[in-house]
């Protein structure tokens, strides 16, 4: 299975790092009936986490959180690679970058049953469009 490369948005929530605040935000997403195809989050200092999150439907997100009265940060942008698993599968994906002088600022990877793989990749605002060009998308 070749690898499906997205330019996705993504916004962030900083909340307190402290044990059920991220049950509490999920739990208003759930609520709103956001579906998420990805999210990360870890401590940021000073007592807050960042959550990052990539819906899949943007305009549905926007109206969830209005309802729900949540402030996320963005929309910013990230690269979300999904294939088949395979050996050296984000070796794959950093090499292209790493050949187009891209540097990766955050990068998280996974990979299921059923053989599937899952990667989201950060870079620098600046360098969106030369890491958009390296993944072909």
């Amino acid at each position: 299975m070749p690898d499906r490369v997205r330019r996705v948005p993504y916004w962030y929530f900083e909340i307190p790092d402290q044990p059920g605040e991220g049950v509490k935000l999920f739990e208003k997403l759930r609520d709103q009936k956001v579906n998420l195809l990805h999210f990360t989050a870890f401590p940021v200092g000073g007592g807050k986490s960042q959550v990052d999150v990539v819906p899949e439907d943007q305009a549905a997100f926007a109206e969830a959180v209005k309802r729900a009265a949540l402030h996320p940060v963005g929309p910013k942008e990230a690269f979300l690679v999904q294939g088949g698993d395979r050996p050296g599968a984000a070796a794959d994906v950093l090499r292209k970058l790493t050949a187009a002088k891209v540097n990766v600022v955050a990068a998280n990877a996974s990979a299921a049953q059923g053989g599937v793989f899952g990667m989201i990749v950060w870079v620098a605002p600046g360098d969106l469009a030369a890491a958009a060009r390296a993944l072909g998308v």
